[in-house]
């Protein structure tokens, strides 16, 4: 599917909203209507994040810090203890969290959206297990193990499991970070762990249309040889001629070709993971511009090739980032999500964005506060997206324009980014003044037509404009803009 849009939602706290009674409502108690109503916005896929049985042993152990505590108050003003449920990315084995729904509530549901157009994607998390995982006493082989050495050097990257005295092992990490404590690391140059894995993820693909991978490249065979050098070394283990992604995505698309693979991957491996198989990785690169309101480095960012274009996924929020609102504020969260809404590659929504929440939610909390809607952001989304959901954007060929001054004195027009979509014989101009100051410039060479007249129906702004196919042919069309206001041009040729 060309330039998808896929909408997060964090299961466990959102199923909250369809609670009647004091049980809480599974995956199968969520209305149709809910489903119909993303995809008349265009959604394409729903990501479901967090639907794997956790273990609730690592609470008390490992969720109740006062580093998470703070972070907890802050988010969640009226947060008590009972409110921490634990990450659902330390997951205790691949099976449906009883909570949310057995496999027959997910094979099920997986039907119904698949039916309305909407596609499922659940998460893998390729390189831990929860550190009290059950896995460590009926497969303790595929972890990494330490030993009295490296756990008397480093208490945070290794702990004893169970009790003291029983079997050392590292926890999970991201080697520019601590030790994720609540978390036992996979082996992945040990063959049997490969395997094992490998063998999860085959599993799970019976259930959904598509994985999202946290952290895919940790268990790329450099990053996990630089982060593990010392304990590989000392327990002889080498790097195995091929990526694990290389066998598990073959496996796995050999029954399903259309398998989506969304790889979380930074430190410019994208490409790498791309190549591996990968249908989309994570652009943090084009977050971190929109943040820094940079638009030269936007535009060097889109001149990238079209292949890579196409497979990154474009977010201005997730469950890792800031809310919008509060990393961008109001209008430049809005300019944001024109850019990633009209440009190449797939389309990540949060849920909550549409409606302007501004809370980051820890992952380890069952519940969020209450927010008002923001009806302005509301209604800029539902007009953003009933654009965008046009085939044009999923069909059409994008081009990246040139923005020139409109004299030697005026600079502004490096602060505009626009392009043009064409499918057939419609075309669609976006621009976008992508900065805090009002910005003019001419968009030239791109007109060329036969017709007297030319109209510009700007469908996010709800205003149209005609121009003489003169100006137009030999001067180009000027655009002039206030800081972070935008235009999305359907364009219309008039006899």
């Amino acid at each position: 599917m060309n330039n998808p849009y896929i909408y997060e939602i964090n299961t466990r706290v959102w199923l909250n909203n369809f609670t009647k009674t004091q049980t809480k409502a599974k995956i199968t108690d969520v209305p149709i209507s809910y489903w119909k109503s993303l995809k008349n916005l265009g959604i394409d896929y729903i990501w479901l994040m967090g639907v794997w049985k956790t273990c609730k042993t690592t609470i008390k152990k490992y969720c109740l810090t006062d580093e998470l505590i703070s972070e907890y108050k802050k988010a969640l003003p009226d947060y008590t203890a009972d409110d921490v449920i634990g990450s659902p990315y330390s997951v205790d084995k691949y099976i449906f969290d009883p909570q949310i729904g057995t496999k027959e509530d997910f094979i099920k549901f997986k039907s119904m959206i698949n039916k309305l157009g909407i596609k499922l994607i659940l998460d893998f998390i390729p390189n831990h297990f929860s550190a009290e995982t059950v896995l460590l006493k009926s497969k303790p082989s595929i972890f990494l193990k330490g030993n009295n050495y490296l756990i008397n050097k480093d208490r945070n990257t290794y702990f004893e499991a169970f009790s003291k005295g029983d079997l050392i092992f590292a926890h999970g990490r991201d080697p520019y970070f601590p030790a994720w404590s609540d978390t036992v690391q996979i082996n992945y140059f040990d063959n049997q762990s490969r395997e094992f894995m490998c063998n999860e993820l085959f599993k799970i693909s019976e259930f959904c249309d598509g994985v999202r991978c946290d952290m895919a490249m940790l268990v790329l065979n450099d990053v996990f040889e630089k982060t593990w050098y010392e304990v590989l070394l000392q327990q002889n283990y080498f790097k195995p001629e091929n990526e694990f992604w290389e066998l598990a995505i073959t496996k796995v698309k050999k029954r399903n070709p259309n398998f989506v693979f969304i790889g979380e991957v930074y430190w410019d491996l994208e490409w790498k993971l791309q190549e591996l198989g990968f249908d989309f990785t994570y652009d943090k690169k084009l977050y971190d511009r929109l943040i820094k309101s940079n638009p030269t480095k936007i535009k060097e960012h889109l001149f990238a090739k079209e292949g890579y274009q196409k497979r990154s996924l474009r977010f201005i929020e997730n469950h890792d980032e800031k809310r919008a609102i509060k990393s961008l504020g109001v209008e430049k969260s809005k300019a944001a999500a024109v850019i990633i809404s009209t440009i190449k590659g797939a389309k990540l929504f949060l849920d909550g964005q549409f409606e302007g929440k501004t809370a980051k939610l820890p992952l380890q909390l069952k519940r969020e506060p209450v927010e008002r809607t923001d009806n302005e952001i509301k209604e800029f989304y539902n007009r953003l997206l009933n654009i965008t959901r046009n085939h044009i954007f999923k069909e059409g060929k994008w081009k990246l324009l040139k923005a020139y001054s409109i004299n030697e004195e005026d600079e502004t027009s490096k602060n505009i980014l626009a392009w043009l979509w064409e499918y057939g014989n419609k075309e669609i101009l976006v621009a976008v003044n992508y900065s805090e100051v009002k910005s003019k410039c001419i968009i030239r060479n791109e007109f060329n037509y036969d017709a007297e007249k030319i109209e510009f129906n700007d469908l996010l702004n709800l205003n149209i404009y005609v121009r003489e196919k003169f100006d137009l042919n030999n001067y180009g069309l000027y655009i002039e803009l206030d800081n972070y206001q935008s235009h999305i041009f359907f364009i219309k040729k008039r006899v």
